[in-house]
């Protein structure tokens, strides 16, 4: 226990790098190269640079079939193994990606450089991960699914794909199915939403190579109104005009202490840095890779109510302004593309409100709920959940696959509405979704499952405001991601275990389904 980071800040500035850069692992920290040098240059073979950079720009990242989403039975006794299976998947990817990012001059050369010394041997790996998963399940009795071997080979994805594709990157009023709430995605791509002719640009400034790029920005102001009715400045009402329509606050800072680490318990349990990226962690004060349920009961908190001992945690926001942070030369931050100096919220406000059918049941204690998918760039959207918007914007746009540009006097939110239905017996599923569901069109809970309390997390930042000149953007904010996944507003995601007393997860039920406002 006890390894979640208290960071020590700093205010070293980083070199910028012109244009587009690579992203490398190893040696303690980033190690850039500029591919997008001027068209007028030539390298020292007498190639003009422009190859590289077309190379560069035809392969941005490397796309791999989720096993962990696919796996729907794992026997007890075999968990753990399985998890670290699926962590040091996760690390192999992590590890290719890098080599695709620091090889732009190779593929320039080659073109089966790419196929040759990366995606081949990755899927050698991938085959013999996957094979130890189906060892680790059939030697406790476990059942194995087959199909999932073939989920050995990977693809690259190229620069001009926009983030969430897979059904889509539905712009101008599209509307996109988001994990069972369907939500209309928002607007108008407006100055600057190219790709900079297609090449991926570097961070803010040059910054890690990895994104964001300028398409994955847009001016709130120019977006068409989007936005669901019931969606306001504090959230979303509680779900209509009937049903149990209470609410419950629960205040637990904004994370002041720097209460940080790159695990995550409830994907890859006793794995350091089973996340890639960093993590905001407010209530639980314990939550790290190896914290068991006992421990976490435990636990301190920074919940007010000390009833609350639930644990919350999101990806950090940070703005890439040249600065580093803390974590600049370890792994989930710099030697992962997670560069810039750490935002935390203005706010923090979490908030559980009712069904709008009928009355909610209580949570059974150490529950856990994932919601969106902090790999729905190369997942594709089904299990993205994600709303980006501006204070005053609220309740007229939310967007998805694009970070806001908040006009002056505005502040940049995220906000999450967690699953509320679940399957009655289950605190979690092989793949951390299937034991929860969100509610059907009408507001029902399908499958015989039971309304539960709605967890909405909303945050506000006060960023600087990212400007685009000549298709880069500068002073860019981006959420903290595994390194493939490019820093795309779409891989957004929240997380929380259940651990409030029994008594106050009655007091929240009672406020709820009597039409109370509690905290």
């Amino acid at each position: 226990m006890g390894r979640n980071i208290r960071k020590r800040r700093s205010s070293m500035a980083t070199k910028a790098v012109a244009a587009s850069a690579a992203l490398a692992l190893g040696g303690g920290g980033l190690i850039w190269a500029n591919f997008y040098a001027s068209a007028h240059e030539s390298n020292s073979s007498g190639q003009n640079s422009t190859k590289a950079a077309t190379a560069a720009a035809q392969v941005a990242t490397i796309s791999c079939p989720d096993v962990g989403q696919k796996l729907t039975n794992v026997p007890e006794k075999a968990k753990q193994g399985v998890a670290t299976e699926l962590a040091n998947l996760d690390k192999q990817i992590t590890e290719a990606y890098a080599r695709l990012a620091s090889t732009r001059q190779a593929q320039a050369q080659d073109s089966g450089f790419v196929q040759n010394a990366i995606v081949g041997p990755l899927k050698e790996k991938r085959a013999a991960t996957i094979d130890r998963i189906r060892i680790d399940i059939q030697r406790v009795g476990g059942q194995f699914n087959t199909q999932l071997s073939q989920l050995a080979a990977c693809t690259t994805q190229a620069a001009q794909t926009n983030a969430g594709q897979a059904g889509g990157n539905q712009q101008n009023g599209g509307q996109q199915q988001n994990g069972g709430q369907q939500q209309q995605n928002g607007g108008q791509q407006q100055n600057g939403g190219q790709q900079n002719g297609g090449q991926q640009q570097a961070g803010a400034n040059g910054q890690g190579g990895n994104g964001p790029t300028a398409a994955d920005f847009v001016d709130i102001t120019k977006v068409q109104a989007n936005a669901q009715l019931g969606v306001g400045q504090n959230g979303l009402a509680a779900n209509g005009n009937s049903g149990s329509r209470g609410t419950f606050t629960t205040k637990c800072g904004t994370n002041g202490n720097d209460n940080h680490n790159t695990d995550n318990v409830i994907v890859a349990p006793g794995v350091t840095n089973g996340a890639h990226h960093l993590h905001d962690y407010v209530g639980n004060q314990n939550n790290d890779a190896f914290a068991s349920d006992q421990e976490l009961a435990g636990a301190t908190t920074s919940c007010q109510n000390q009833g609350d001992k639930s644990s919350y945690f999101w990806p950090v926001l940070r703005v890439q302004d040249g600065t580093q942070d803390f974590d600049q030369n370890n792994d989930g931050g710099g030697k992962e593309g997670n560069v810039g100096k750490i935002l935390q919220p203005v706010q923090a406000q979490l908030k559980f409100v009712g069904n709008k059918k009928g009355n909610v049941v209580a949570m059974p204690t150490a529950l856990r709920i994932i919601t969106g998918d902090a790999k729905a760039f190369v997942n594709g959207n089904a299990n993205a959940n994600v709303n980006w918007s501006c204070t005053g914007f609220e309740n007229k746009v939310q967007l998805e696959t694009q970070y806001p540009i908040c006009p002056q006097g505005s502040q940049v939110v995220r906000t999450t509405n967690f699953q509320s239905c679940w399957d009655g017996q289950n605190i979690d599923s092989a793949n951390h979704r299937t034991h929860v569901s969100f509610v059907q069109a009408d507001g029902t809970c399908a499958n015989g499952f039971k309304a539960i309390p709605q967890l909405q997390v909303r945050l506000v930042y006060n960023t600087p405001q990212p400007v685009i000149q000549n298709g880069v953007v500068k002073n860019a904010y981006a959420v903290d991601t595994f390194p493939e996944n490019l820093h795309k507003p779409i891989t957004d995601h929240n997380d929380f275990i259940n651990f409030f007393s029994t008594n106050l997860m009655n007091k929240m039920v009672n406020c709820i389904n009597t039409g109370k406002k509690c905290q």
